[in-house]
């Protein structure tokens, strides 16, 4: 497995991020345009915000979240040149499902399909935390 294998899906994961915060930015902006939200009703939180803008807001926010995980595991797959297609795939796995997570937040937002697949990346972390747990604790 090469460098860039495991980068390809990092690159995915922090392009999502990107995305979903222009999207918080373009909808709040036409927010307080349209007059629909008053800046100082939002100054100090997020109350008053609009539904589709909380959306994005909250999708935003769990981009920093289980995905902090993700990046500081495929740096240290790379550190220690533990990659391989398990791994790899498991990372494509999760990166996969925070997208159709993102994806879901955003549009229809239903709660029990966002947490089935929010509970689906999760297990391949925690599958990928396992896996490269056992090759450095084995030296495999």
């Amino acid at each position: 497995m090469t460098v860039t294998d495991f980068l390809l899906p990092v690159f995915v994961q922090a392009g999502l991020t990107f995305v979903v915060l222009i999207m918080m930015a373009v909808t709040r902006t036409r927010s307080l345009s349209s007059g629909e939200v008053r800046s100082d009703a939002i100054a100090l939180g997020e109350p008053a915000w609009p539904k589709k803008v909380t959306q994005y807001a909250n999708a935003f926010r769990n981009q920093f979240e289980l995905p902090v995980l993700f990046y500081a595991l495929v740096a240290f797959i790379l550190i220690t040149k533990t990659g391989d297609v398990l791994l790899l795939t498991l990372a494509w796995v999760f990166v996969i499902t925070r997208i159709i997570h993102a994806y879901i937040h955003v549009t229809y937002n239903n709660v029990s399909h966002r947490g089935g697949i929010f509970g689906l990346g999760a297990a391949a972390l925690i599958a990928m935390w396992i896996v490269f747990a056992i090759k450095i604790l084995t030296g495999t």
